[in-house]
């Protein structure tokens, strides 16, 4: 089994310098330079990515029907959240999907393992959305 390193590596953290240059901005900086990154991050997504394109039209759909709805208001944040947590789940598996390229297209058991890993957690939050709008939605349809 492995162990941790009991100190940081030499000339980083432990003269007071953080682990990595782009940790160094704080307060609004910080905030201002993670909202352009993001936005840049959104951006490539719906480029490059068509299940985050679907899974958005997807989202274009089912949150104004969400909204419309006779539910309770934890209900209607259930609905919303069960959409958003896909999208969520599919820009992680992209940036995973995204980090194993940066490394090599060779094929490696461990990096389909890893991507495998990551459309089963796709796989996942599209099934807990769509139980979740089933519960709520079928007595609704049937009251």
């Amino acid at each position: 089994m492995l162990k941790p390193p009991d100190s940081a590596p030499a000339g980083l953290e432990a003269a007071g310098e953080p682990a990595s240059p782009f940790k160094g901005k704080t307060g609004l900086v910080r905030i201002w330079n993670a909202f352009f990154n993001s936005m840049r991050g959104l951006r490539d997504a719906w480029r490059h990515e068509s299940a985050f394109r679907q899974e958005v039209l997807l989202a274009a759909i089912l949150i104004p029907a969400a909204c419309l709805v006779p539910v309770s208001p934890l209900e209607r944040a259930m609905l919303i959240g069960s959409v958003l947590l896909v999208i969520i789940v599919e820009l992680l598996n992209t940036s995973v999907e995204v980090a194993i390229d940066r490394i090599s297209f060779d094929h490696h058991s461990l990096s389909g393992r890893a991507k495998d890993l990551g459309s089963a957690a796709v796989f996942m939050a599209l099934a807990l959305c769509a139980i979740v709008w089933a519960l709520i939605l079928v007595p609704v349809a049937f009251h």
